[in-house]
């Protein structure tokens, strides 16, 4: 009789039969949905082990490894020499193979009085006898593809930017400073400094850290984010922090010059919490030297901090107003020459003087302020606010806002408004549901409700007289079967306003009838592009969605070819989809996610991420939201979000750090006009913090997530991010390549360059160095432009989700600023640092 069974055996015949049950459920299923057969075979190949191990047959090993060695080919024969995808495949087949191969299993496999006279063997299977043989070479094979595949990149582009240099033209402010958000109100985010190298970029060092002790508090909404880019004007540096206070620093030292308190509205019906940026206007006199070349006036840096961090609160408000505070009651100074502007979260515009950081108390009536909940409807705390920073011009201050997104369809207006840079006084207002109307309102008039807005960064030329605004799309996203003929033509587009008047120059949509949230999500980047010989005011519009629109900015008119592309059809009750949509000559569109894209730890996470893809609705690109659930890809994440692109003015190319994420999108009816059918369970927010995804007043909630494996991973295959480079005037990828490891994103802190999502913008420099800090790891990175080759990183104390910018100091150095704050959203690392970076002294 057989001898009893060793605790090995028993233990290779369970694992075998729970694989193969779970590929039998699994794979029977996924073929009743169209879906890959190997599933069901490999169900096989686990059974057929089992029932030899449990017989005792040698047999089990031979099995095992042309089961091994299949399972090899199929995956080859789906991603290729990929080794990410490969090791989801085949990691638990490969480990139980090594199981089998141990003597606890092997010798189990022989018994001398009843082997040798069923099978005429003599001695046990082993790695180098018989089935172990077999097994043993079917594993060293794998074992080969899958080190051949550590070496071999199937996603990269590899190429080099060419060495052109086109003309620059002047930038108007000092090349050492930074005076907006992308350092000019053409956001190019460009240095032309050039201390810093390819060549020497390695030896960066940190120069200073500062922490604004601004950290997230109890009642703050899930995306607090410190997002801020920092100006740089005279000797100072000049940020905002979550919390919505202002801060001055010594650009040499990081010390703290003064901090300024608005004083906030508490209880705000918040969304999102952050300070992208501030504005800078200049004074007339330092504006005079500017165009020579001169750097603006800046009161020399004081030992100490002044007073200013020590001003009284305000009081409890403006009798006319109780809710809002008012700015001018905190430490004002009469006159102001330099204004910085910080818009707030409970919807203000202040003017601060950045010598003292004192309120401009001239500016907005003698408050200080300009109130933007002015001739608002719908009037609700923290639902209007600008995250980011407003435009400055020489005469106006045009200022947009985010309206709460996907919470009802009785939300603020997303009007934009153009304001008189000295006192404060509405110019005119550019409602996008009344067009051609932009006088201000007569008194008791409020702007449309819920129309379009623009949280994102706009941008400016002064010289053709336009400022051009990145719009977003009316509540709720994902459906829109009672938008206005005029919403339809402004959502998800950008618009060039006139300056002065703010009557519209041109608009051009980046998606028609946008149900994906395809917000155009970041700051155009204005450039002068050489075309067919001749220099062409550009403007390069990235997308969620992966375009990069190049335009003239002088019309709207593409540079670089658009073409209109069928669009699938078949939109929720009530609801149509647009016919076509436009994809530019430039883009990083991802191809349409199938089956073989599916990915997970293992092949059991990777088989139900293929189930769930096959059981979603999925068309491509612009699939219709539905009540059974459709994947959208490109996600609402965005290839590219509010950190935009980097641009080059004399290479003439864009620095762009695409991203990739696959979400979900479900529709859920109402039946009511209150009920929480989202967030009904755990998710319910707290205080005034608003049901997000609810659509109070339309026909659909939404649920919206990642398309993520029960193990919280993504469904889709890494890389999940890149970085690249792409030739503006002929739309080519000049070169692109995974960026970022999960080294602060998986359980075990292992730094596996997979390429991960990014959110904040790279800066380029006129010395070829690219720097980025956005990726999901805590690093900020630096890269060759030529070549896009990682040059250097620096390890940050928390996740670095803003845009990092350059200036020269005091001492003549280069130094890089990085902010270190994380993302709620995202999950990264929440601090409150600041750091700057330069070269060794000496």
């Amino acid at each position: 009789m057989l001898h009893r069974r060793p605790p090995a055996l028993w233990v290779a015949i369970i694992l075998l039969v729970l694989f193969g049950a779970a590929n039998a459920v699994g794979g029977l299923w996924l073929i009743t949905l169209g879906g890959s057969w190997y599933y069901a075979f490999a169900a096989l190949g686990f059974f057929a082990t089992a029932g030899l191990l449990w017989a005792r047959r040698p047999a089990a090993l031979w099995v095992y490894a042309l089961f091994l060695a299949g399972t090899l080919v199929w995956a080859l024969w789906e991603v290729g020499f990929d080794w990410w995808p490969l090791a989801a495949r085949g990691d638990v087949i490969f480990l139980l193979g090594l199981l089998l191969l141990t003597p606890w299993v092997t010798r189990a496999l022989f018994v001398p009085d009843v082997r040798a006279a069923m099978d005429g063997t003599e001695a046990p299977p082993s790695p180098l006898r018989g089935g172990g043989l077999a097994l043993t070479l079917s594993l060293g094979l794998v074992l080969v593809v899958a080190v051949s595949s550590w070496f071999t990149d199937l996603h990269a582009i590899e190429g080099r930017v060419p060495e052109r240099t086109a003309a620059v033209p002047d930038a108007g402010i000092p090349d050492g400073e930074w005076h907006a958000y992308g350092r000019t109100g053409f956001g190019q985010r460009y240095s032309p400094l050039t201390e810093i190298t390819p060549a020497n970029v390695a030896s960066l060092e940190t120069a200073w850290t500062y922490e604004t002790g601004d950290t997230k508090q109890p009642g703050d909404p899930v995306e607090t984010t410190f997002e801020v880019t920092p100006l740089k004007i005279g000797d100072r540096l000049f940020l905002c922090t979550p919390h919505q206070n202002v801060i001055a620093l010594d650009a040499d030292t990081g010390a703290e010059l003064w901090r300024y308190d608005p004083k906030i509205q508490g209880e705000l019906a918040l969304q999102h919490l952050t300070c992208r940026g501030l504005s800078y206007h200049a004074a007339a006199a330092d504006a005079a030297a500017t165009a020579n070349a001169a750097a603006p006036a800046a009161a020399p840096a004081p030992d100490t901090a002044p007073a200013a961090a020590e001003a009284p609160a305000a009081p409890a408000g403006d009798p006319a107003d109780p809710a809002l505070p008012v700015a001018a009651n905190t430490a004002p100074t009469a006159s102001c020459g330099a204004k910085l502007f910080m818009p707030t979260a409970d919807g203000r515009l202040i003017a601060l003087n950045p010598d003292t950081g004192a309120v401009c108390a001239d500016f907005g009536g003698g408050d200080g302020q300009i109130d933007l909940w002015s001739q608002m409807p719908n009037v609700n705390p923290g639902a209007y606010y600008s995250t980011s920073p407003v435009v400055v011009t020489a005469n106006m201050i045009i200022v947009a806002g985010t309206v709460l997104d996907n919470v009802s369809t009785s939300e603020a207006s997303g009007v934009i408004r153009g304001y008189d840079v000295d006192t404060g006084d509405l110019v005119w207002a550019w409602d996008s549901a009344k067009p051609d109307q932009t006088a201000p309102l007569p008194e008791g008039q409020t702007y449309t409700p819920n129309s379009p807005n623009s949280w994102s960064i706009s941008s400016v030329d002064e010289a053709l007289g336009m400022v051009y605004i990145p719009m977003g799309n009316q509540p709720p996203d994902q459906w829109g079967g009672n938008r206005s003929p005029e919403v339809e033509r402004f959502s998800s587009s950008v618009v060039a306003l006139d300056i002065a008047s703010g009557t519209v120059r041109w608009v051009y949509q980046t998606v028609h009838h946008d149900l994906w949230d395809y917000d155009v999500p970041a700051q155009p980047s204005l450039i002068d592009l050489t075309v067919k010989g001749e220099t062409v005011p550009a403007l390069v519009q990235p997308t969620k969605q992966g375009e990069l629109f190049v335009l003239d900015r002088r019309t709207g008119t593409p540079i670089l070819p658009v073409v209109e592309l069928p669009a699938p059809q078949g939109a929720a009750e009530g609801d149509f989809t647009a016919a076509t949509q436009p994809k530019s000559a430039l883009s990083f569109d991802p191809p349409e996610l199938t089956g073989k894209d599916m990915w997970g730890a293992t092949m059991f996470d990777q088989l139900a991420c293929r189930i769930a893809l096959a059981g979603l609705r999925y068309e491509g690109r612009f699939t219709p939201p539905s009540e059974e659930g459709s994947l959208v890809y490109p996600g609402n994440f965005g290839v590219f979000n509010w950190g935009g692109v980097a641009v080059d003015p004399a290479r003439q190319i864009a620095f762009t750090t695409p991203t990739y994420l696959a979400f979900v999108s479900k529709l859920v009816p109402r039946a009511d006009d209150t009920t929480l059918y989202v967030q009904d369970g755990g998710e319910k927010p707290e205080g005034a913090l608003p049901s997000l995804n609810e659509n109070f007043g339309a026909p659909y909630a939404v649920e919206l997530s990642p398309f993520t494996s029960v193990l919280g991973l993504p469904c889709q295959a890494p890389p999940w991010g890149y970085v690249a480079a792409a030739d503006l005037t002929t739309g080519k990828v000049l070169w692109q390549h995974k960026n970022g490891t999960v080294r602060d994103s998986s359980p075990i802190p292992l730094p596996f360059k997979m390429g991960v999502p990014n959110l904040g913008g790279p800066m380029m420099t006129a010395s070829g160095v690219a720097f980025l800090s956005g990726t999901l790891d805590q690093y900020l990175r630096a890269y060759d432009v030529t070549t896009g080759e990682e040059l250097w990183k620096g390890r940050l104390p928390a996740g670095g989700q803003a845009t990092p910018m350059t200036y020269q100091g005091r001492d003549g150095s280069q130094y890089v600023l990085a902010i270190a704050g994380g993302h709620g959203s995202l999950g990264t690392k929440v601090g409150d640092s600041v750091i700057a970076y330069r070269l060794p002294k000496g």
